[in-house]
């Protein structure tokens, strides 16, 4: 029996605090002497109960993905973990993650993915903990992940020659048995506890055809599994669907800046009735109809009001949740549905208690996230399916959907702007410029209206009462509108910025404007608030949704 090796490590790393979504650092950061080991030694530190356990490990198939992995179950088994479930060729979105996680019972599950972050050897890596209820580790598990890989300078591992991921098979390594999985079917068959596949299969072959952008990333294959293999559409409705270590080159975002090719097809040429797309770990997910772009607020909003259309969703639903910075349309839906919706800051994990205590059942964040109970994970292809069954329920257009549900509910123009990569010097002196007027801000006169609360947006959470302070900083004004200011924690080069606008409109004749028109003066009111081009250097924001 192979013995357990001691490696020491000359100094620990003072880097390595997880953020909203995990470690996230560049490919060759996570490839240094010891930096990947380390950190996992202090994420199986930090747990509870790891002798026995089950333990699930797979990510989104980026450069080191199949080395990081054998390394892992070689640091597990030295920790003495019962099983390790790994999927063939490695690949797992985090959605399905997620839901193996809670299939197996594990104590948790580590994904290695960097999600919308490029890929490649000039990419991002990243490592994210799941804990056992499927969701992300909560701030006390990453808190003490950190603490533990500020000090250690040593870590354990059996070194013996992994077996290759690409086939099934049972393995023993030392005392852990290592099974390697069909990673796609068990998440497949939970799609269709959900969904009517042959429904939704009748309908995409009435002529209404569509198109899925993978993104040379991990939803490939699943997508393949469901909409080819099960639905049975040709192939030629998927892009990009082989997973690539570098994503062919593709930044892996569903967003209409990086997803621009396919957007093309559906907002310019309209050669499809519908279209979407994944980000790289199969968590985020982008709509589209036929010149009809949704955004992720709307999205929510339509998805919440339509769950009676789902089989899965036929007994109701007992709440919904959105992040702070989304926009407020699906409030305005569960008002109507007499149901609670809860606010909560940006990262997935604050829907964890929600989901947990069966407070809800839906939720979403503006950043092309939505999901359900179903998992505890945002999740790109139950969406795209959500979508699809709403509309073979309705047999209707994306267009004639939005349309629709704005006349009886009315419309948030909503839009975000991000300022990716700026000097973080720049980032936190606008950020700290607004912050340093929230107080003289209150009740000032701003874009032909008057700001009726300015404040750093803190969140105490309703089942546990903890405190999650320093959120956001919001201005909201006596006409609905509201503006917000946040840093991104997801990128890994320089900051971003991110100013997102909302203001509700119930005119019928004012339903149907692009929301950059319709947003103009809070657009312009706050760049003059805080020079924020001058700053940035940038006419224009990287991206906008």
């Amino acid at each position: 029996m192979p013995a357990i090796k001691n490696v020491n490590v000359s100094h620990p790393f003072s880097d390595q605090k997880p953020g909203t979504s995990g470690l996230r650092k560049s490919t060759k950061k996570f490839l240094e002497k010891h930096y990947l080991e380390i950190f996992i030694e202090s994420i199986l530190s930090s747990l509870d109960n790891v002798e026995g356990s089950t333990i699930i490990v797979g990510g989104d198939g980026r450069y080191g993905n199949d080395n990081a992995i054998k390394k892992i179950v070689q640091i597990c088994s030295a920790h003495k973990v019962g099983t390790i479930i790994v999927p063939t060729r490695g690949l797992l979105s985090t959605p399905a993650a997620s839901n193996l996680i809670r299939d197996y019972s594990a104590i948790g599950g580590i994904i290695l993915s960097a999600s919308h972050n490029p890929g490649g050897l000039e990419g991002d890596f990243g490592v994210k903990l799941n804990v056992s209820n499927g969701g992300p580790a909560p701030e006390f598990v990453t808190e003490k992940i950190y603490t533990y890989s500020q000090s250690l300078t040593s870590y354990k591992l059996i070194d013996v020659e992994i077996p290759n991921l690409k086939d099934e098979g049972s393995f023993t390594i030392h005392q852990t048995k290592l099974e390697i999985i069909d990673g796609v079917q068990s998440y497949v068959s939970l799609m269709e506890d959900i969904f009517d596949f042959d429904q939704i299969g009748d309908f995409l072959k009435n002529d209404f055809s569509i198109v899925f952008d993978a993104m040379n990333a991990v939803t490939g294959p699943y997508a393949k599994r469901i909409f080819v293999d099960r639905i049975g559409l040709s192939d030629q409705c998927l892009l990009n669907s082989e997973p690539m270590p570098d994503f062919g080159n593709l930044h892996p975002d569903p967003n209409l800046t990086y997803a621009n090719k396919l957007a093309d097809l559906l907002l310019n040429k309209k050669l499809y009735s519908f279209g979407a797309a994944c980000d790289g770990d199969g968590d985020r997910n982008m709509i589209l109809g036929k010149g009809c772009f949704v955004n992720p607020s709307d999205s929510l909003a339509v998805i919440t009001a339509n769950t009676g259309l789902v089989p899965g969703y036929k007994k109701g639903i007992s709440g919904v949740a959105r992040s702070m910075p989304t926009s407020m349309a699906v409030d305005v839906v569960a008002k109507e549905l007499d149901i609670p919706c809860y606010e909560t800051p940006t990262g997935w994990k604050f829907f964890g208690n929600l989901l947990d205590s069966g407070k809800i059942t839906i939720c979403g964040e503006e950043s092309f996230g939505t999901g359900s109970n179903h998992v505890r994970e945002k999740d790109g292809l139950w969406a795209v399916l959500f979508w699809l069954q709403i509309l073979a329920q309705k047999k209707c257009s994306v267009t004639d959907l939005m349309q629709n549900h704005w006349l009886h509910f009315g419309r948030n123009y909503y839009t975000r702007h991000d300022y990716e990569s700026i000097p973080s010097e720049v980032a936190h002196q606008i950020y700290q410029d607004l912050e340093n007027q929230l107080q003289k801000l209150n009740g000032a006169h701003f874009a032909s209206s008057v700001i009726t609360q300015a404040d750093n947006y803190s969140y105490v959470d309703p089942i546990d009462k903890s405190l999650s302070d320093k959120q956001g900083l919001r201005l909201v004004l006596d006409n609905g509108s509201r503006i917000i200011l946040r840093l991104s924690g997801t990128g890994t080069k320089g900051s971003t910025l991110r100013l997102y606008f909302e203001r509700p409109s119930k005119s019928q004749n004012d339903l149907f404007l692009d929301p950059q028109i319709a947003l103009k003066d809070l657009i312009i009111g706050i760049d003059h608030l805080l020079n924020i081009k001058q700053l940035t250097k940038m006419n224009i924001p990287t991206v906008i949704t």
